[in-house]
């Protein structure tokens, strides 16, 4: 079974036969290619080349954050999962103006029921999520009601917070604790994504809610979203709510950032959250949340090919 690993110390990873060790002031730990399924960079990391052409022939990506959990970029091996036919299917549903817009508001929907799951799972009243009506067939009328369901969702998400002070969403670099969470959740469920889609034969910059743009992967801001409430949120909701996370987990410069012990105690929240398995209602089995991630990948493909339209996921967990 393979893990992410995430490094919140500097230091450098480097090759010895086929075992990647990372080397820094306390020591050396080896870390069994076999093992990871990416790596996660919180601190400064160098690389050496060797242990890039392992990580390429592994099919291992490297994601890079800034201290405040901001993703800067990744090292990606050279895609394997390649099919000319399904990028140029994912591509003209892009520039089909009904067609993207078919798939953006079922983002929008999957988003929608994302959010009320969460809220009824804390017994809060989803009313004004519910009243926010998915119409639309512009880029721009769409991604305004993203917006719409988003600062509803900040409303109701406030008032479930039982030690920390949240009002609105800010960044760059956050200025109180809960967005500084938000934004480190944010970026891994973003790079995990990314991670996931690589897996199947999208092409991660070709979306259809938010603008492709360069130098980002902009699918994966598309379906991260759908499960940002129910993980990410979720994560957070638990944290603060069973003081496993407090005032001393930060440290304060010009903004707001999880110091050493507080990014700890948050990624393994977080990733157990990911690795955390459900009954899939159509598989018939206990299926990861990360493997969701996955299969609404290959739902899009199915789409794309016209084998059955997309659905958004509607979680139920």
């Amino acid at each position: 079974m393979k893990s992410p690993i995430y490094i919140t110390q500097p230091g450098i990873l480097e090759r010895k036969a086929n075992t990647v060790f990372f080397v820094n002031e306390n020591g050396k730990k080896a870390l069994p290619i076999q093992n990871i399924s990416e790596i996660h960079c919180f601190a400064p990391t160098t690389l050496t080349s060797g242990v890039i052409k392992l990580l390429a022939d592994n099919d291992v990506p490297v994601h890079f954050y800034n201290k405040y959990g901001y993703y800067r970029g990744s090292f990606m091996p050279a895609e394997g999962q390649i099919s000319g036919a399904i990028v140029i299917a994912q591509a003209s549903h892009y520039l089909d103006r009904r067609k993207r817009a078919y798939i953006a508001r079922e983002f929008l929907n999957g988003i929608k029921a994302s959010m009320i799951r969460l809220l009824k799972s804390q017994s809060v009243d989803p009313m004004d999520i519910e009243e926010i009506e998915v119409k639309g067939e512009s880029p721009q009328e769409l991604m305004g009601i993203e917006s719409q369901l988003w600062k509803a969702f900040y409303e109701n998400f406030a008032g479930m917070l039982k030690y920390f002070s949240f009002s609105e969403r800010n960044r760059r670099p956050p200025k109180d604790e809960v967005n500084a969470m938000i934004s480190y959740g944010n970026s891994v469920l973003y790079t995990v994504t990314l991670s996931e889609i690589r897996k199947t034969y999208l092409h991660p910059a070709i979306s259809f809610l938010h603008e492709p743009l360069e130098r980002r992967y902009s699918l994966s801001l598309d379906l991260a979203d759908i499960f940002k409430p129910i993980t990410v949120f979720r994560v957070i909701l638990r944290l603060v709510n069973k003081r496993k996370i407090k005032e001393e987990h930060f440290s304060r410069d010009v903004g707001v950032l999880l110091n050493r012990e507080g990014l700890r105690i948050f990624l393994k929240e977080l990733n157990g959250e990911l690795e955390r398995k459900v009954m899939h209602p159509k598989l018939k089995r206990k299926v990861s949340i990360r493997y969701l991630i996955r299969l609404e990948a290959y739902s899009l493909v199915k789409h794309f090919l016209g084998d059955k339209e997309y659905k958004a996921l509607r979680a139920w967990w």
